[in-house]
C-alpha cells in the first residue's frame, strides 16, 4: 500500500512537471510565432550517419568496410554513396521545408529544391576528393611525426575536420546552410575544431594537433596554409545597425593567403590580411594587417599594441609600416 502510494505520488509530480513544460513550451512559440505543429529540423543522428558513409565512400580502402577486394569496391561505393545521398536529401527537405515555411513560401517545392541540391552536391564528391588528396599530403608532408598519409587519415583529428568542412562548405554555398552548420558542429564535437561552413579554405590546409581553432564564416585561407592548436580566425568586432541589430553576414574575418604558418595560440581577429609567405608565433594577438614574408612574435605584438603602432620582421630586419 505505501509503495503504491509513493508511485501515485511521483506520478501527480511528473503530471505537473510535464504540464509546466508545455506551457513554458508554447510560450516560447509563440514568441517565436512558430504556432501550431513546428516543422520538423534536419536530425544530427542521421546527419552523423551520413558523415559516416560520406567519408567511407570517398577513402573506401581507409575510412571504409575492411574487407573490400578489387572487385568489390566499386559496387561499395556506389551502394554506401546512394544510401548515404538518400539520407542527405531528407535533411536538405526538411531545412527547405523549415526555410519555406519562416518565408512563407510554398512548401510544396521543397522535395525539387533538395533533389537539387543532393545532385550538385553528389557531382562535386570527386572534386572533394581530390582537394582532401592535397590536404592529406600537406598533413604527411609537414608533420614530420606523420609516419605515412594512411595514419594520418585515421588519426589526425585536422584531417577528420578538414573532410567535415569540405562537405559542409559546398552544401553551404548550394543553398542547405543549416544542414552545412549541423556537419559543423558534429565536426566539433568530434575533433575541438570548430570551422564555420561558409570559411573558404584553399588546398592542402594542414592543421596540426587543432584542439580549440576557431575559424569564423568569412575567412579566406589560401594555399599551403598550417595552423596549429588554439589558433583563432575571428572578427574583431560587430557592428550594429541603427536599430542596434547585429549585422549578419559582412565580411569581418581575417585573409590569410598562400604559404603561411600561424603557430600555437594566436588570435588573429577582424577583416586584415596575413601577408604570403608569412610567420606568426604562438600567443601572439594581431588585429593589423602584415605584408608578404613577415615573422610576427609575441613580443612584438605587445610592442606594437603599447606603441600604438604597426610593426614587422621581414628576413631579420625590425621595419615600421
Amino acid at each position: 500500500m505505501q509503495e503504491n502510494n509513493q508511485n501515485n505520488t511521483s506520478r501527480c509530480d511528473l503530471d505537473a512537471i510535464v504540464s509546466e513544460l508545455r506551457i513554458l513550451r508554447n510560450k516560447s512559440l509563440q514568441r517565436r510565432q512558430r504556432e501550431g505543429r513546428p516543422t520538423k529540423l534536419p536530425s544530427r543522428k542521421a546527419l552523423i550517419d551520413v558523415l559516416e558513409k560520406l567519408s567511407a565512400a570517398l577513402f573506401p580502402n581507409r575510412l571504409g568496410s575492411g574487407e573490400l577486394t578489387d572487385e568489390s569496391i566499386d559496387y561499395f561505393v556506389g551502394h554506401t554513396l546512394d544510401a548515404a545521398l538518400r539520407a542527405l536529401c531528407e535533411q536538405v527537405r526538411r531545412e527547405c521545408c523549415f526555410k519555406a515555411e519562416q518565408n512563407g513560401n510554398v512548401v510544396s517545392e521543397c522535395n525539387q529544391q533538395a533533389d537539387s541540391i543532393k545532385r550538385d552536391f553528389a557531382a562535386q564528391l570527386p572534386a572533394i576528393r581530390a582537394l582532401l588528396d592535397e590536404d592529406l599530403m600537406a598533413a604527411y608532408e609537414g608533420d614530420p611525426a606523420a609516419a605515412s598519409p594512411d595514419e594520418v587519415l585515421v588519426c589526425y583529428p585536422g584531417m577528420t575536420a578538414i573532410i567535415y568542412h569540405r562537405i559542409a562548405h559546398v552544401l553551404h554555398s548550394l543553398g542547405a546552410p543549416l544542414v552545412a552548420r549541423m556537419i559543423a558542429d558534429i565536426s566539433h564535437s568530434v575533433t575541438g575544431i570548430d570551422i564555420h561552413p561558409g570559411a573558404r579554405i584553399g588546398p592542402s590546409f594542414f592543421i596540426d594537433h587543432g584542439t580549440g581553432v576557431v575559424i569564423g564564416e568569412t575567412a579566406i585561407i589560401g594555399r599551403h596554409v598550417r595552423l596549429y592548436q588554439a589558433v583563432t580566425l575571428g572578427a574583431k568586432r560587430f557592428p550594429k545597425d541603427a536599430d542596434g541589430t547585429l549585422i549578419k553576414g559582412n565580411d569581418r574575418h581575417p585573409i590569410v593567403e598562400d604559404d603561411v604558418v600561424i603557430y600555437a595560440g594566436a588570435t588573429i581577429l577582424g577583416r586584415v590580411t596575413i601577408g604570403q609567405g608569412s610567420t606568426i608565433g604562438g600567443n601572439v594577438w594581431l588585429t593589423h594587417s602584415v605584408p608578404p614574408g613577415s615573422i610576427i612574435t609575441q613580443p612584438q605584438a605587445h610592442s606594437e599594441a603599447l606603441s600604438g603602432g604597426a610593426a614587422t620582421q621581414q628576413e631579420g630586419a625590425y621595419n615600421s609600416h
